[in-house]
């Protein structure tokens, strides 16, 4: 560990005694190489001292520091510099692996490209639209907009189209979220949502769920908090495979009648899932925002997702994305309208659909007469459990082939792997002998 600064040298250092000008200043002397990486930080109460300020001040921007990256450790321990800047990066993506050729990759639940459909006569409509090249921030394209009403499961007061269902995810909860906010979200969950949420600074509150979805009881459990918003995939679950039942949709509306929660309802496999979208947005319409992305049925480079919600949501939501980009590429939303209205899509879809089934059927079949159980469902993934996930990724790793394990979907302990079917064509066996082996200690 580094020198210790002193608290009346630190002191001396910063002029705004303020929780946010403690943590800014301080940030600014460890990107200038005052503080160095490795030096310990004065006590708290020393420092508050120093500052004319209270202990509490000093520890809610530390905890900002600490939040950035910045610092590290807390109590007994001390606290030191442990970054010189901080980067704004997804932690649980980012931890993803490259791996080498010959490396059995299960680790990412994507499409499987050759069943995606073409796109040339898509995206030669879409360069038609009125309006291509304007500046206007418009919200949706009318033909885009017809097409998703024709399947959207309500009426909503308004649709925006977005780059992507993630990208939807955080404009949402960045326009409407506070820091600090509370946040009820399903377990398991994306982990890219868990990003976006840690990467906010919310306090996530998990909502344990079963076969049929999010439980009552738990969602009871974590509504006693006042979570200014509830997130949970309400079709296809991308990370277990299960759906959302007619029931349990009915019981988790029950619940949220009785408070003012936000409803944000993720719909990221789409079509991928033979059940019939489903939303509270009827029940709810002026605090409910349904997201559906069309990356995973349609293309990942059409990078489009669309979202409904009441209009002063839907404006809010436009108005922070003012920062940057302003609109969806209207030549995209024109190519995603073709599609969605293509007779030839629609059987294109449908044939990934069953594929996907069947792949997954045939890894969990495999694991079945090994004796490993894993749940039925669809989609893109199998939710394996293990005893130990360390030891089930040391042991697949050592048989060169690549997983992901649950706790990245999870701010609870966590005893599974995600294991993705979506490209698994061949070698099936090989992967069921390994994830047999890593299953047990």
């Amino acid at each position: 560990m580094g020198d210790i600064a002193s608290a009346n040298w630190l002191a001396k250092k910063i002029t705004n005694r303020t929780q946010r000008g403690i943590a800014l200043e301080t940030s600014a002397l460890v990107r200038a190489g005052v503080l160095p990486v490795g030096s310990r930080l004065p006590p708290i109460r020393d420092l508050a001292y120093e500052l004319k300020v209270s202990p509490a001040t000093i520890s809610e921007a530390w905890s900002e520091l600490r939040r950035q990256k910045i610092i590290t450790g807390r109590g007994r321990n001390g606290t030191w510099v442990s970054g010189e800047r901080f980067v704004a990066k997804p932690e649980r993506l980012a931890s993803s692996g490259n791996y080498a050729a010959g490396v059995l990759d299960l680790s990412m639940a994507v499409p499987d490209v050759t069943l995606l459909p073409p796109l040339g006569r898509a995206l030669a409509y879409g360069a038609t639209i009125s309006d291509l090249n304007s500046y206007e921030r418009s919200r949706i394209v009318p033909e885009l907009r017809d097409a998703v009403e024709e399947t959207w499961p309500y009426v909503p007061e308004a649709f925006l189209a977005t780059n992507g269902g993630y990208n939807a995810v955080y404009a949402t909860v960045r326009a409407l979220l506070l820091p600090g906010s509370v946040v009820a979200v399903e377990h398991p969950t994306a982990m890219r949502i868990l990003d976006i949420l840690e990467d906010l600074g919310v306090r996530i509150v998990p909502v344990v769920s079963d076969q049929e979805g999010p439980t009552p009881e738990s969602l009871r459990q974590a509504l006693a908090e006042r979570p200014a918003a509830f997130l949970f995939q309400s079709r296809l679950h991308s990370v277990t495979g299960r759906t959302v039942s007619a029931e349990r949709m009915k019981a988790l509306g029950d619940l949220l009648a009785e408070s003012d929660t936000l409803i944000i309802e993720d719909d990221g496999i789409a079509d991928i899932s033979s059940a019939t979208p489903t939303s509270l947005g009827g029940r709810f319409p002026d605090r409910t925002v349904r997201i559906l992305s069309y990356s995973k049925t349609l293309g990942p480079d059409l990078r489009l997702a669309v979202l409904s919600s009441s209009l002063s949501i839907v404006e809010q939501i436009q108005s922070y994305r003012a920062f940057s980009a302003g609109w969806t590429s209207r030549l995209l939303q024109g190519a995603v309208a073709w599609l969605l209205k293509d007779a030839e899509t629609t059987d294109l879809v449908a044939r990934a659909r069953e594929i996907y089934q069947l792949r997954r059927n045939r890894l969990a079949e495999a694991l079945s007469s090994r004796g490993v159980e894993t749940e039925a469902g669809s989609g893109l993934c199998l939710w394996v459990p293990v005893e130990s996930e360390p030891f089930a990724m040391v042991t697949l790793a050592a048989r060169n082939i690549a997983v992901v394990p649950g706790a990245k979907f999870s701010v609870l302990p966590s005893h599974h792997l995600r294991v993705a079917t979506s490209r698994l064509t061949d070698r099936c066996e090989e992967a069921a002998d390994a994830i047999a082996l890593a299953h047990r200690m």
